[in-house]
């Protein structure tokens, strides 16, 4: 008894099959690649990069006038629904009767900015007014002091 194998011809089907299924594979990768990076961009940095890079040196010098007042402020935290923030002054001592607001902003921009303003509960110790929704936020901070003031930029939580 011989045993024969049967011998199975590679056809024009099973070329089509092999491609289809190749591509089929690509544009599925693709799509769900694209969602993703659809569902994640927040948007550009800056919208006009060449007018970005005519204040540059500003805002540089803005920086440098804002490290010389000395001041500290502590990364802002949550308690209960309310944001509360310390500030030191140059001497290490709590800064007393500063103005704070913070422009809150989805990371992934999915609602509109919105301003929150702070009250002094404690020397240097400041509250929010109105609650910060839970989720992540980058908060664009603004102390002012008599006429000085000071940007930071943070994240919370």
């Amino acid at each position: 008894m011989s045993k024969q194998k049967s011998i199975r011809r590679f056809t024009g089907y099973h070329a089509t099959m092999i491609i289809v299924a190749f591509f089929a594979v690509v544009v599925g990768v693709n799509m769900v690649m694209a969602r993703f990076a659809l569902s994640t961009f927040g948007g550009t940095v800056v919208d006009n990069s060449y007018v970005a890079s005519q204040k540059y040196n500003q805002w540089l010098e803005q920086a440098r006038d804002q490290q010389a007042h000395g001041w500290t402020v502590s990364p802002v935290v949550r308690s209960g629904d309310r944001a509360v923030v310390s500030v030191t002054g140059a001497d290490g001592g709590a800064l007393q009767g500063a103005t704070i607001t913070i422009l809150a902003e989805h990371p992934v921009g999915r609602t509109d900015p919105f301003e929150i303003t702070f009250t002094e509960n404690a020397p240097g110790k400041y509250r929010s007014v109105e609650p910060i929704p839970a989720g992540r936020w980058k908060l664009k901070l603004l102390v002012t002091h008599s006429d000085k003031s000071l940007r930071v930029l943070q994240d919370i939580q």
